[in-house]
């Protein structure tokens, strides 16, 4: 069984109806590493639907979380923000209402792109409501308890007259305050970054807000969570898993959801994904790179507890290659086994049902070189009706195909090496060949002026002329890459050239012999 089957089944087992929770703290770009909770999350979810059972995944944005620092892409002026909630800080962009929104935005359009669905909370409406009022006042009369749970579990020193809950300083707009006496609904506090003193209405909300191992809990019991994922940072001994299942036990009488570990993404050669240093690539980059499919198809594939190196480089064009394949066996129209292959390529489908029909494929290395040739979406077509790699094409057809054409151009603009990229020169670069380098750039010419246009047929032809004048492969294929290209080396030349179409080639092969 897939491992999203196993874990829904576990949950069944409980019971038929549950709630499964992610959150992530807009705090900076969200990137691929966070999307693999949500992701996890909604497949586990999807699996609990398709075995019977009914199942709500609920997104938490921790929008009321305090700005922790002035991160490597923000401007020095954002000095003055940090310690105020996310939701109150001016978006760096000007067009958003908060800080929170610009980084939320784009993800929350992420992920329906990729098909989650999730009822949406924001922290900062969730507080501002009086949703965790209940929360605030079980916390405040049970501080001794909380302080007791994470000196024992978590190693802290915490001092007697510690509270669980910071108040957001009305001088200064901070998360500062520090609570010195409490006589529910109202707080006395002091603000540690101006030393403001005053009293608030807890029941005001958005007058402050719980530390996050006491806000975890907090929210399982408000939202009667079943199920949740977390990274392996909070299921280290002594982390946020540990204290919160005793804070939700003891203090907030409810029962902890079923957990599941997931390891981190890494990004090649940089190591794991964290948007606050800039070692991340944003979700809605990423879905600017590959299709949403593929992006899902990369933590299908993969049991949660393994972590992953993503590289954006040769490494994308294997992982869309690889879905490729698992696609072509869900079809039948390859003869090969892949393990719980069905069930991987259902789970990467962002409307959550494949096609009746194969979406027509052409390979994302394929599209590399043509998307170089060509000029337009329309020139790619062109070109792909040439080389017969596709005949008539469905809207569907045609739009996976726009998709695949968007995103190699983007990736051919930003992340791919520079050994595959090239550009076909429109005349006859300046460039020397040798006498022996001409003579064989005319036989190939008259060889191509009326053989069978085919890629193979087309390599071979390169050989035998190579080979008729002495000259060695590699020094033949230069040539044909200098006169093409401007320079020594190229894509795979039989395809190249066959894209190229017989009259450009005929064309060039006489000017530059």
């Amino acid at each position: 069984m897939h491992w999203a089957d196993v874990t829904a089944q576990k949950l069944l087992q409980q019971g038929d109806s549950h709630v499964l929770a992610t959150a992530i703290t807009p705090s900076g770009p969200i990137h691929v590493g966070n999307m693999r909770e949500v992701l996890t999350t909604d497949a586990v979810t999807r699996a609990v639907v398709d075995a019977g059972g009914e199942a709500e995944l609920i997104y938490i944005g921790d929008t009321f979380d305090p700005l922790r620092k002035v991160y490597p892409f923000l401007p020095d002026s954002y000095e003055e923000h940090v310690g105020r909630p996310l939701s109150e800080i001016s978006c760096p962009c000007g067009g958003h209402d908060s800080y929170a929104q610009h980084f939320l935005q784009p993800f929350l359009t992420s992920l329906e792109e990729l098909g989650i669905k999730p009822t949406v909370y924001l922290a900062h409406e969730l507080y501002g409501q009086g949703r965790y009022n209940e929360a605030i006042h079980t916390a405040l009369d049970h501080a001794d308890d909380i302080r007791q749970i994470l000196n024992s579990i978590a190693g802290r020193d915490l001092p007697e007259g510690w509270m669980p809950f910071t108040v957001r300083c009305p001088a200064c707009g901070r998360l500062a305050g520090e609570v010195t006496t409490h006589d529910w609904p109202h707080i006395s506090y002091q603000c540690a970054s101006c030393d403001d003193t005053g009293n608030v209405n807890a029941k005001d909300g958005s007058i402050g807000k719980l530390p996050w191992r006491v806000d975890w809990p907090a929210r399982w019991q408000m939202f009667d969570v079943t199920f949740e994922a977390f990274g392996k940072d909070h299921a280290a001994a002594g982390g946020s898993w540990d204290t919160g299942q005793a804070i939700v036990r003891d203090v907030f009488r409810h029962a902890p959801p079923m957990p599941l570990v997931y390891e981190f993404i890494h990004l090649k050669g940089k190591g794991a994904m964290h948007g606050s240093t800039g070692t991340a690539i944003a979700a809605e980059d990423m879905l600017q790179l590959t299709p949403p499919e593929v992006l899902r198809f990369l933590l299908m594939k993969t049991e949660p507890s393994r972590h992953i190196d993503f590289d954006a480089g040769y490494g994308l064009l294997d992982l869309v290659d690889e879905y490729d394949r698992y696609e072509r066996a869900y079809y039948d129209m390859e003869d090969v086994e892949l393990k719980e292959g069905e069930r991987i390529y259902e789970l990467s489908q962002p409307s959550g049902t494949p096609p009746d029909d194969m979406p027509v494929q052409v390979p994302y290395r394929h599209l590399v070189t043509v998307a170089q040739i060509a000029d337009s979406f329309e020139g790619m077509l062109a070109i792909l009706r040439r080389n017969n790699e596709i005949d008539k094409l469905s809207s569907h057809g045609r739009e996976k195909l726009r998709e695949r054409w968007d995103r190699v151009r983007y990736w051919l603009d930003n992340y791919a090496p520079e050994a595959v990229q090239f550009e076909v020169q429109r005349s006859l670069p300046d460039v020397e060949l040798s006498e022996n380098q001409q003579r064989f750039l005319t036989t190939l010419s008259h060889k191509m002026d009326d053989m069978a246009w085919d890629a193979e047929v087309i390599h071979q032809a390169v050989y035998d002329a190579a080979e008729h004048h002495g000259l060695s492969a590699g020094k033949a294929f230069q040539a044909l890459y200098l006169v093409l290209l401007g320079q020594k080396k190229g894509p795979r030349a039989g395809y190249f050239i066959h894209s190229l179409g017989r009259e450009f080639m005929l064309q060039r092969l006489h000017e530059a012999a």
